[in-house]
């Protein structure tokens, strides 16, 4: 009796655990419902001219304000720990809501986001203050924008124009609230909003293949 014990502890309670945790908490939840049916961007003037859309995308939104250079930091940040690991996906995109005067800004920072490599997932889109405010308010945050109509926090919107983030109790029963991640810090991007971007793809990857299956059936 021991003997088998002694086996499982070894052998089999180790393995549950790797299952678990390399399933990880995409299996067991969905990231939460923060705000619905925020404004899109269809107005907005995108760099190339072409038309930069959320529905249909999951997207990263950044408002970087009028001084967009002084941010550079953060969009490094932001290159590093969170578009090199899914530029791949193919629905994924990070859009930065710019002011209009600071086009010229913006093309300097395109520059240096280049020397990183591929900015093919990065859109840019140029708004005037009151387009801006407009479409932050959609969003109902508890943080405004600053004097320079930005903010270091970015935003998860996903396909169906969801703000998505924390709302309710953590896995250890604590009170949480997040709404954004604060892209001055490097921690918070490489583990909360890493670990809630995973939710949100493996929402999406499970939707595909429940399609995909149901289709095959038809």
């Amino acid at each position: 009796m021991k003997k088998n014990i002694v086996l499982f502890v070894l052998f089999i309670l180790p393995l549950v655990a790797y299952l678990f945790f390399a399933s990880g908490i995409n299996s067991f939840g969905k990231l939460p419902i923060i705000t619905k049916s925020v404004l899109d961007i269809t107005s907005f003037k995108s760099v190339d001219d072409k038309p930069v859309l959320l529905k249909n995308k999951i997207s990263i939104v950044g408002f970087p304000g009028n001084k967009i250079m002084a941010r550079k930091g953060n969009f490094f940040n932001l290159y590093e720990k969170i578009y090199k690991k899914n530029e791949e996906f193919k629905d994924f995109q990070i859009v930065m809501i710019v002011p209009e005067e600071a086009k010229e800004e913006t093309e300097k920072m395109m520059l240096d986001l280049k020397k990183l490599g591929s900015i093919s997932g990065w859109k840019f889109v140029f708004a005037s203050a009151t387009e801006i405010t407009n479409f932050y308010s959609s969003l109902k945050l508890e943080t405004p924008l600053d004097k320079d109509f930005g903010t270091e926090n970015v935003f998860i919107i996903d396909k169906k124009l969801n703000l998505r983030g924390r709302k309710g109790k953590s896995v250890k029963g604590d009170v949480e609230y997040r709404e954004g991640y604060n892209t001055t810090f490097v921690s918070e991007l490489h583990n909360e909003m890493t670990d809630d971007f995973k939710v949100i793809l493996a929402e999406y990857r499970l939707a595909l293949k429940r399609n995909h299956n149901a289709s095959r059936k038809i």
